[in-house]
C-alpha cells in the first residue's frame, strides 16, 4: 500500500524519535545557516538505544521544526521522516495521519 502525504503535520506532532544521520545534520544546519556543532547541541539529543543522534521535541512532543504552517525545515527534512507513512509507520497511524491511500492499478 502507498499513500499521497495531504501536509497535515500530524506525523510532526506526536511525540517519537527522528533519527538523524551526519549528511542530514550538515543539511539541516547549512539551511539554517547555521555552524554543525550549534545545531547539534540546540537541537539533537542521544537517541534511546545510543547509536546517534535524534531531533529534540517541543515541550507538546512535537518536532522541534514543526509550526502551525508546517515543517520549518521540509526542504531538507530527515529521510525518515520523507519516508513516512509508506516505509514506515505504526499499528494504528491512520487514525491519526490523514495520507490518502494510493490504489496500485498495476497489480
Amino acid at each position: 500500500m502507498h499513500y499521497q502525504c495531504q501536509r497535515c503535520g500530524a506525523c510532526c506532532q506526536w511525540p517519537g524519535q527522528v533519527r538523524v544521520t551526519e549528511a542530514e545534520i550538515t543539511a539541516l544546519s547549512h539551511f539554517l545557516k547555521m555552524d554543525e556543532n550549534a545545531f547539534i547541541q540546540k537541537y539533537t539529543r542521544l537517541r534511546m538505544d545510543r547509536q546517534g543522534l535524534a531531533l529534540v521535541d517541543q515541550d507538546s512532543g512535537a518536532c522541534v521544526f514543526y509550526q502551525a504552517n508546517g515543517c520549518l525545515v521540509n526542504p531538507v527534512k530527515p529521510q525518515q521522516c520523507i519516508d513516512f507513512p509508506d516505509h514506515w509507520n505504526f499499528p494504528g497511524f491512520e487514525k491519526i495521519c490523514k495520507a490518502k491511500p494510493i490504489v496500485d492499478r498495476a497489480a
